[in-house]
């Protein structure tokens, strides 16, 4: 009977322990990570828009360029100069920008032409790289806040091991150690994300300059051949 009672006990007491482990939501761990989830928070949701709004910056900067220069050799070869302004002014690419501005130095030498492409192609390159620098700062700054998390948090461990009189209890070390592992696996995840994130746009930034640069190669063969 006695045994019967111990087990039972152990087993009301597992799910209540599991029960409480199940209510624990995502925030309240974050909570008990201390100040430094705070600037991590910031950098994760930094990260995110940087991501997201560069994204949706290259995916239109290399939308349908194929058709778009099949309308400007059309209109170059014949002779519809006017129509090619007007043709480039209306599509916000940076490819409709350099062939823009190669189509308002015709007449001029081809090297004054080749030369006022490639300056705004300098200017849209800077564009489409724009925040980039700081999601790869991001990507190095989030693991070394948790770590700092964790220092701080063993910190507080040990101090509360200094001023404990007697046996340390498991329960007054949690809070630090609860802070120190909390810190560096956010700071991870964050660091891994943005990191992630940084290398895909990167890929995507050269996909784009590769197209300039064939549209660009593209344009100046074609003012290049006989009428």
């Amino acid at each position: 009977m006695n045994l019967l009672q111990i087990s039972t006990s152990a087993v009301a007491d597992s799910t209540a322990a599991g029960g409480t482990q199940e209510s624990m939501s995502v925030l309240d761990i974050l909570f008990k990570g201390g100040f430094w989830m705070i600037p991590l928070i910031l950098l994760s949701i930094a990260a995110v828009y940087i991501f997201v709004e560069r994204l949706m910056t290259l995916r239109k900067a290399s939308r349908h360029p194929e058709a778009f220069m099949e309308k400007i050799r059309t209109l170059v070869v014949q002779g519809d100069v006017q129509g090619a302004k007007m043709l480039c002014n209306e599509t916000d690419t940076p490819v409709a920008k350099m062939i823009g501005k190669g189509i308002n130095r015709i007449g001029s030498p081809l090297k004054t032409i080749e030369v006022a492409i490639e300056n705004v192609g300098r200017i849209e390159l800077y564009k489409l790289e724009k925040n980039l620098n700081i999601l790869a700062t991001i990507s190095g700054a989030a693991p070394m806040i948790g770590f700092l998390g964790t220092v701080t948090g063993m910190i507080q461990a040990f101090i509360a091991i200094a001023q404990e009189e007697g046996s340390v209890s498991p329960k007054l070390l949690s809070g630090g150690i609860y802070e120190a592992m909390i810190t560096t696996a956010a700071g991870l995840f964050v660091g891994i994300i943005a990191y992630l994130g940084y290398n895909y746009l990167v890929s995507q930034v050269s996909k784009v300059v590769h197209k300039m640069e064939y549209n660009t190669i593209e344009f100046i063969d074609l003012l290049q051949e006989p009428r």
